[in-house]
């Protein structure tokens, strides 16, 4: 088994394709461009700009032939990135695929604050005339009518909170705890991540900055207070705080748990002979990630802390009991 001192910090997926959404369409338009410029823009160090960059090397579709991959040359500190020819075909999705990025889009655009929600509505119009009445039936209905739901408001609130600093109130849902909280906390960034979104802010109830989760905030009033903005980053930023009383849960992931490295916070990542991945998950709380073993049943395996393995244990126990 790997020691500890194995374990290595890597980039996540989401991070790398993220960076490379970025870098690839601006070296397409500027073939050539120097990796130092390329560093300079993007603020990303040489060496794992060239990482990311190889890793459009392995890019394509079966058959995997030369006009199939996606083309990346690195000569004399300069880039060139020649697509593959199925980019310069239409993009044809499914009805199921369509569907969703026309729900997905329409909760984007109702988002209040979102810059470019003109642009995305024109495009949902589209796409719903592509797709049809009898493809979409009432849903362009059901959706409108769902846009002042509760997170939207509460998005709302807590938006204009933030631009003129004033403290807020709210009734918030902890999932690692399970518990509904109310507290007082000074909003300062608002932003979305993995399709949530976020509110970074100070939180009076534990004296330390925390972030939540929009859509588990259950109501949000302003206190008549206002604060001083301590600096607190958004978007971009790690969506764990860590604190002194972390406890480190490490685990072993199958190949198909192997997602939960790239949705979590993790402090290091180590990849074993046999496929699956070792993670170190720091937490302050147990509760949650014995919900998230018993629920990944035997894709993952708890190696410490040893509370954790007689926690899961007693959960799939009291899971089980109604049905024996």
């Amino acid at each position: 088994m790997p020691s500890s001192e194995g374990l290595r910090r890597g980039s996540k997926v989401s991070e790398r394709l993220k960076r490379l959404l970025a870098i690839v369409p601006y070296v397409v338009r500027h073939p050539g461009v120097e990796l130092a410029e390329l560093e300079r823009l993007f603020h990303i160090p040489e060496e794992a700009l060239v990482e990311d960059l190889n890793l459009l090397f392995l890019s394509g579709l079966p058959p995997y032939s030369p006009g199939d991959l996606i083309d990346v040359e690195i000569q004399d500190g300069r880039v060139w990135i020649r697509m593959a020819d199925y980019f310069s075909r239409p993009l044809r999705l499914t009805r199921a695929e369509a569907l969703a990025l026309y729900l997905r889009g329409t909760a984007l655009a109702a988002t209040p604050g979102v810059p470019d929600a003109p642009a995305l509505t024109s495009a949902l119009g589209k796409l719903a005339d592509a797709l049809g009445p009898e493809t979409l039936g009432a849903l362009p209905e059901r959706t409108s009518a769902a846009r002042g739901g509760r997170e939207a408001a509460a998005l709302e609130v807590l938006r204009r909170a933030a631009a003129e600093h004033r403290r807020v109130r709210i009734e918030y849902f902890a999932a690692s705890s399970a518990e509904i909280t109310t507290r007082e906390i000074d909003p300062e960034e608002i932003f979305t991540a993995l399709g949530n979104w976020y509110v970074a802010a100070f939180d009076h109830r534990s004296g330390e900055e925390r972030l939540f989760r929009a859509d588990r905030v259950r109501t949000v009033e302003e206190t008549g207070e206002t604060f001083e903005p301590r600096g607190l980053h958004g978007a971009g930023r790690p969506l764990y705080s860590p604190t002194v009383r972390d406890v480190d849960v490490r685990l072993i992931l199958a190949p198909e748990a192997r997602w939960v490295a790239e949705y979590y916070e993790t402090r290091g990542q180590v990849e074993r002979e046999d496929g699956s991945l070792e993670v170190v998950l720091p937490t302050t709380h147990l509760e949650w990630v014995e919900r998230l073993v018993l629920r990944l049943a035997g894709a993952v395996r708890v190696l410490e802390p040893e509370e954790l393995k007689d926690r899961v244990r007693e959960l799939a126990r009291r899971t089980q009991e109604p049905y024996r």
